[in-house]
């Protein structure tokens, strides 16, 4: 579990996106340790958009087991992951337009009509950056798939 959690800290570290780890937990039962972690990555896109991301991260009976392979002996973890990934498009990011419905209504028209294709963009961004991230945990967690069998 550190690995993975390395390598979604490393993610978003080399993108310069300013991470924030909400949530933490580890609560060790019989059946192994539940773990629950919720990462919120976010970054200012511009002078008026923000861009967010909510990675949450629930492993469920996880185990340290010992594996032999190539005549080494490997301590992994096995377990039940679940993860939810995501994305979201914030325009006003300081809270200037949100201080009176008037202002609030410009805001609304200016990004339907005028700024769309920036809109947009960013939605594109944060689509790419989370398809990306997911693929790079898919091939992490499928480098160990085939090595411990209950």
């Amino acid at each position: 579990m550190a690995e993975l959690h390395k390598l979604i800290g490393e993610f978003f570290y080399n993108r310069h996106w300013d991470f924030n780890e909400q949530l933490n937990e580890e609560l060790i039962t019989p059946e192994g340790k539940q773990i629950q972690i919720v990462y919120a990555p976010w970054k200012n896109a511009g002078n008026y958009y923000k861009i967010k991301a909510k990675v949450k991260l629930i492993a469920a009976n996880v185990k340290d087991v010992e594996v032999e392979h190539d005549n080494q002996v490997l301590r992994l973890n096995q377990g039940l992951i679940r993860m939810t990934f995501d994305g979201y498009v914030f325009f006003d990011r300081k809270g200037l337009f949100i201080t009176s419905p008037f202002y609030w209504f410009i805001a609304v028209l200016f990004n339907k009509y005028f700024f769309k294709k920036h809109y947009e963009k960013f939605e594109r961004w944060i689509e790419h950056d989370m398809d990306e991230l997911i693929y790079k945990i898919k091939n992490f967690l499928n480098t160990y798939k085939y090595y411990y069998q209950t």
